[in-house]
């Protein structure tokens, strides 16, 4: 369901390069001073395991012991500090996120037919798609029950209205794959339902159990948004513009299943007829051979540098929602988020020839 995830994750499969090299250095520096609230969420992920049958204590290990750099669950912690300090309750919560986002990535992968996920067989290819789609909605559900013990109902009703939201978001973009008209109008809008959602709620729920008032509240949702909307436009690049180190999978996986991103879309936009019915065959009849001649419209549309400027007007907007909050080492922990994303966009322009 939901596809994206950190590309930098997982170097130790890739081919390490002195940009990854910078961006390990500063992720590290931006997470170290979470380490404990992440640790906390990890051993709680691994205790969740023994919540299920156990005959499906296999499938859950499998699931919740990834090896990802738990973004989710860093933005809940950034997030609380920048209003307040974090406490077991943000933990709880950083540990539904993350099964819910878990859970898209389950469902995703049988959707797009991934073998490889962060350097390791997918649940798919391990036990196969039946399997794969119930346990990811066993994750949906022990997030949800997790949700409901908190004493008041406002997180779990949050969660369920999240979890909505995403998976609506992924079946308009189903829906409409390979329809550059009604893709191009709906673009930003199914983004920020699959993907920036999370991260909204990431804030949200942060800033309710810390106790914050509704206006600090509503600028860290603003925050989460365009953070998250950022950071799905990026990753639609990556699959076009990035190298198979840097992304961690082999590339051109949205073209394969005819998800129109943001450069594409852009291409079709501003090509002339003869090339617009060009890219619209490719993509209805995809091969892995027409992802050379994808990428040569978008150098001949100059979608790239376009692309890179919507990604850093959402982070700005990021930027501008954290003024309202009050100056604090949290609050600096969010910006330093954002100039994390700008490196990974600069790492882009490496990759291009």
């Amino acid at each position: 369901m939901l596809a994206a995830e950190p590309k930098v994750a997982n170097t130790d499969a890739a081919v390490s390069s002195p940009s990854q090299s910078n961006l390990n250095r500063s992720w590290k520096l931006l997470v170290e001073p979470l380490d404990p609230f992440l640790q906390r969420v990890v051993r709680q992920l691994t205790l969740q395991v023994h919540e299920f049958d156990p005959k499906l204590v296999p499938y859950a290990q499998y699931a919740l012991n990834g090896s990802g750099k738990h973004l989710r669950p860093t933005l809940v912690a950034l997030a609380a500090n920048a209003v307040g300090e974090t406490s077991s309750a943000h933990v709880t919560a950083a540990v539904i996120i993350e099964m819910v986002h878990l859970a898209t990535l389950v469902h995703d992968d049988v959707m797009d037919e991934a073998e490889i996920r962060r350097g390791q067989l997918t649940l798919a290819a391990n036990w196969g798609n039946e399997i794969a789609v119930l346990f990811g909605d066993c994750l949906f559900a022990q997030a949800l029950k997790l949700a409901a013990s908190f004493p008041t109902t406002e997180v779990c009703r949050a969660v369920a209205m999240a979890t909505n939201t995403v998976c609506t978001g992924e079946i308009l973009q189903t829906q409409h794959r390979r329809d550059f008209e009604v893709a191009r109008r709906d673009y930003f809008r199914v983004i920020q339902m699959k993907t920036a959602e999370l991260f909204t709620l990431s804030c949200d729920l942060a800033a309710f159990l810390a106790g914050t008032d509704q206006d600090q509240r509503a600028a860290l949702c603003q925050f989460g948004t365009a953070f998250g909307t950022a950071y799905q436009i990026y990753d639609d690049c990556v699959d076009l513009f990035g190298t198979e180190a840097l992304a961690g999978k082999s590339l051109g996986t949205d073209l394969a299943k005819g998800k129109l991103t943001w450069p594409v879309l852009l291409a079709w936009e501003r090509a002339n007829s003869a090339d617009r019915k060009r890219l619209e065959s490719w993509i209805t009849n995809w091969r892995p051979e027409y992802f050379v001649q994808v990428n040569e419209l978008l150098v001949k549309y100059e979608t790239f540098e376009p692309s890179l400027e919507v990604i850093g007007n959402y982070l700005e907007q990021a930027r501008t929602a954290l003024k309202l909050l009050p100056e604090t080492a949290g609050r600096e922990g969010l910006v330093d988020l954002t100039e994390f994303l700008a490196q990974q966009i600069a790492s882009l322009t490496v990759c291009i020839v």
